[in-house]
């Protein structure tokens, strides 16, 4: 079994919703009518793969995928004021809920929280851990400039702790995006750089130790994650700061984490799997994003010198176990 965990989906209801009721977004539509939603230093071509379930369903059996596990992308609703992202987070996640349903056993979904407006996430999360069932959520790597491990957060982890619930972490605009709006620069450099900050910040905050009962995931390889862990070990025994909230060696606590194969070089997929090992990494394509493929995703898997065994739970043995899927 294949399960991609790493891609995303604009529900048509959302959709609706920001053509009638508004949103920050700018919004056009090219030259094939696909409408394209811009936002600092990056655009998203929302092609009929992001938006219609059964053209994707086609797609999937085309390349083999038998499940993937829908999510939202950046900058998602943080991009709103907290009113408005409260009440388009909750049309995301009704949808999620009622495709995961209709579909049968073809998606799951991670929800999307209003982290611009901390308690309502906290309501939120509750919600969709709990009545909808879904079993996780997607945070983007800042909520618009504030680090996900602020004091703030404190209650929505403690609340997904209580849930036993996935926290995938997917880049978002950074700060200081203005110097990044040339050459694609955000997606491409900003966005790993934004996922790496918030996992040490999350690690020395003391925020992965405090809440166990959360499974982390990170996109895109973890960033620089892999690359850099052994300079946050060495942070931690040089700097006192580094100590004050983190107890475990940070190395530790990262080999614990989850991360998706959104890098198809081998020398990085070898790097991650040597960090990790075969029972941390979580098959991801970045469909149906311009930069993603479903077809680089199965080959790099393919091509990872791994045993039979390691290379089922990479394609989708691990994905299953950690989202309760059967």
């Amino acid at each position: 079994m294949i399960i991609d965990f790493h891609n995303h989906y604009y529900p048509p209801p959302y959709l609706d919703a920001i053509r009638s009721g508004g949103s920050r977004f700018r919004v056009t539509t090219d030259a094939e009518s696909n409408p394209v939603l811009h936002s600092p230093g990056d655009y998203n071509v929302l092609v009929p793969g992001h938006r219609d379930l059964e053209f994707r369903s086609r797609v999937l059996d085309e390349a083999g995928v038998d499940r993937q596990v829908l999510s939202f992308t950046a900058p998602g609703t943080s991009i709103e004021t907290p009113d408005r992202a409260v009440e388009l987070c909750r049309i995301v996640n009704d949808a999620f809920a009622e495709d995961v349903a209709r579909w049968g056993g073809c998606y799951t979904a991670l929800a999307t929280l209003p982290m611009n407006a901390p308690d309502a996430a906290v309501e939120e999360a509750r919600r969709v851990t709990g009545d909808l069932g879904l079993p996780g959520v997607m945070l983007f790597s800042n909520a618009s400039g504030v680090p996900l491990s602020d004091d703030r957060f404190d209650p929505l982890f403690r609340a997904l702790h209580e849930a036993r619930t996935v926290v995938y972490i997917h880049p978002t605009y950074p700060v200081g995006v203005e110097v990044m709006e040339k050459y694609m620069l955000m997606p491409m450099v900003g966005f790993l750089m934004d996922t790496t900050l918030a996992a040490a910040s999350l690690v020395y905050a003391g925020v992965v130790e405090r809440y166990p009962g959360i499974t982390w995931v990170l996109g895109h390889l973890g960033g620089a994650v892999p690359y850099m862990a052994e300079r946050f070990d060495r942070g931690f025994e040089a700097y006192p700061e580094c100590r004050e909230r983190c107890t475990v060696l940070p190395s530790e606590q990262l080999k614990a984490f989850y991360y998706d194969t959104v890098n198809f070089d081998p020398a990085c997929l070898a790097l991650a799997l040597g960090f990790a090992g075969a029972d941390h990494l979580v098959a991801g394509s970045d469909y149906p994003h311009m930069i993603g493929s479903l077809e680089k995703m199965c080959a790099s898997i393919d091509d990872m010198e791994v045993s039979d065994v390691d290379r089922a739970k990479i394609r989708g043995g691990n994905a299953a176990r950690i989202l309760g899927l059967v």
